[in-house]
């Protein structure tokens, strides 16, 4: 009897052992071909979160605590669903919210330039239909490194394995995979930002004569993109800045010999809050035509070039609210326009785009119809066609996609219109095809790059421009740059009425995330089914200890015989 006991007890050791050996067998084959972090500590960007003339857009959760799931995945309830810039789709975004989806976790590449350009159109042309939409699903951005692309690819495998038979999948779920459990530490509830200043700057060059009519230029130096601490907007309009700033250079050289100065005050304006309804070109306005005694606006103002998204493209259109009658100061500058581009550019097509403004919309597609509501004439100079256009707030738009010498050539196309027509150089006779800024008034390569680099160094969102250090320092930069050109330069800062605000910002903006792997729930199942099932064929085998014997004795007793 001792003897069957020891061989009974050696027998059920071994079965153990060997299960307990294939279970961590199985485990550090796993965790083997997983070299991420178990966990991982990195900062993220939440999307856009405004209020805009009492309609909300954008993503108003902030609070995640959610396992990681691919965009595959047939189950994204409750999950955190990661995806690379090619997964997001604005079918798939949808799908996500349908499904109450936890939140979305988008990884970025670190180099913009190296996407193909099937992806980044795909991508911001998604980015632009989900700005319009409104969701409690936090959706965060992050730059993509080693520990968050080996999660993603464990969790598409861990979807991939889905295909297999349930009996394998259910295997595998239980004993060898490893969740990833994403988290965002800040659990303060979202706030709205009550402070919120819109800065515009404003310079002049007076011109000769007695009280010369006035020419303004302008551009909107703000950002638009999915997540705010992304959005470098250098071609929208980081490319209207830098032309109007050595725009402003150029006619300086020129005012500066009083037998050079042409009859004209030139008025730049460099405005804020332009990706939201160009509210500060509005309150730069009204206060100029409503509420000031004496504006350069107030008196004859002959035109305005609003310069929007000229950084690359071979099509200039100009925008306007209603076609310029024949003989009008607008219509012969736009005369200008064709005849330097058609003389000295022929491969750039030129065209206008006429769009009359309906005062039934609340929102305003171009900066120069904000000038026309006013009455005042203007345009808007741009190589996009379609206001709507997704290139005019992305957060792909960084200097991958600028062309400087598309951004030169736009500039002496427009630094000459201007001339010829202030000028009158085409009633006085002079070619066609003359170059006027050449030599000391060239257009300056080492200038326009030099621009470029300072504007899209950080980001320009609105909602960050008056708060944080660095971007204070960028506003205080463009100012010193008029400073140095412009007589008579003036910051405005409005601030918004806070009872009835026209847009309202909210916080959280820039989140610490972390990323931690756990065990699934069905791994402590299945833990808990085999300590179950063991500890039953133990009692099993202890209440049964007799017949159990009996049996072996017999099986052993017929071997004999």
């Amino acid at each position: 009897m001792c003897w069957l006991q020891r061989i009974a007890q050696m027998a059920v050791r071994r079965c153990l052992m060997v299960a307990l050996v294939l279970l961590l067998s199985a485990h550090l084959l796993h965790a083997s071909a997983l070299p991420a972090a178990s966990s991982y500590e990195f900062n993220a960007y939440r999307m856009q979160h405004y209020n805009l003339n009492q309609e909300k857009y954008g993503c108003r959760g902030a609070i995640v605590v959610a396992e990681a799931r691919s965009a595959a995945d047939a189950s994204l309830t409750r999950r955190c669903v990661v995806m690379k810039l090619s997964d997001f789709t604005t079918e798939r975004f949808l799908e996500a919210k349908s499904q109450n989806a936890a939140a979305i976790l988008l990884l970025l590449p670190q180099n913009i330039s190296s996407v193909p350009e099937d992806t980044m159109q795909g991508f911001m042309k998604a980015e632009a239909e989900v700005l319009q939409e409104e969701t409690m699903m936090p959706v965060y951005l992050v730059a993509e490194d080693e520990q968050l692309l080996c999660m993603y690819e464990e969790v598409n495998q861990a979807a991939a394995t889905k295909s297999a038979s349930v009996l394998v999948r259910v295997l595998r779920s239980m004993v060898t995979s490893t969740a990833f459990q994403i988290l965002v530490s800040n659990n303060s509830p979202v706030k709205p930002i009550a402070d919120t200043t819109i800065i515009t700057l404003e310079g002049v060059l007076p011109g000769s004569g007695e009280d010369p009519p006035t020419i303004v230029i302008t551009a909107h130096y703000d950002t638009f993109g999915l997540a705010p601490w992304l959005a470098y907007g250098a071609d929208s309009n980081g490319s209207g800045v830098t032309i109007l700033l050595e725009l402003v250079r150029l006619f300086h050289r020129l005012y500066s010999d009083p037998r050079s100065k042409a009859p004209y005050h030139l008025l730049f304006s460099l405005t804020g809050g332009g990706k939201y309804n160009f509210l500060g070109t509005k309150r730069w306005l009204e206060e100029n035509m409503d509420h000031a005694e004496s504006s350069l606006l107030h008196d004859n103002v002959e035109f305005v070039v609003c310069l929007d998204s000229l950084g690359a493209g071979d099509e200039i259109f100009l925008h306007v609210s209603r076609p310029p009658k024949p003989g009008s100061p607008q219509y012969r500058f736009i005369q200008q326009l064709e005849q330097i581009i058609s003389a000295r550019f022929p491969w750039v097509r030129f065209g206008t785009v006429h769009k009359k403004i309906n005062l039934q919309e609340s929102n305003v597609a171009w900066e120069h119809e904000r000038y026309a509501i006013k009455h005042i004439p203007g345009f808007t100079l741009s190589h996009i066609e379609n206001p709507k256009s997704e290139l005019r707030g992305s957060i792909l738009d960084t200097m991958s996609q600028v062309d400087m010498r598309k951004l030169k050539r736009n500039t002496v196309i427009v630094a000459e219109s201007l001339a010829r027509f202030m000028y009158n150089l085409s009633d006085k006779g002079s070619a066609k095809d003359m170059q006027l800024f050449k030599g000391s008034l060239d257009v300056q390569d080492s200038r326009l790059s030099a621009l470029m680099s300072m504007l899209t160094s950080i980001p320009r969102a609105v909602q960050l421009l008056d708060r944080e250090p660095e971007h204070v320092l960028l506003i205080n930069s463009l100012e010193q740059e008029f400073k140095r050109y412009l007589k008579q330069v003036h910051r405005h800062a409005f601030q918004q009425d806070k009872r009835e605000p026209e847009i309202t910002f909210f916080d959280q903006m820039s989140q610490t995330m972390m990323m931690y792997r756990v065990k699934p729930a069905a791994f402590d199942l299945f833990l808990g089914g085999c300590i179950a099932g063991y500890l039953g064929i133990v009692y099993y085998a202890v209440q049964n200890f007799g017949i159990v014997y009996t049996k072996l004795k017999a099986t052993l007793k017929a071997k004999h015989q």
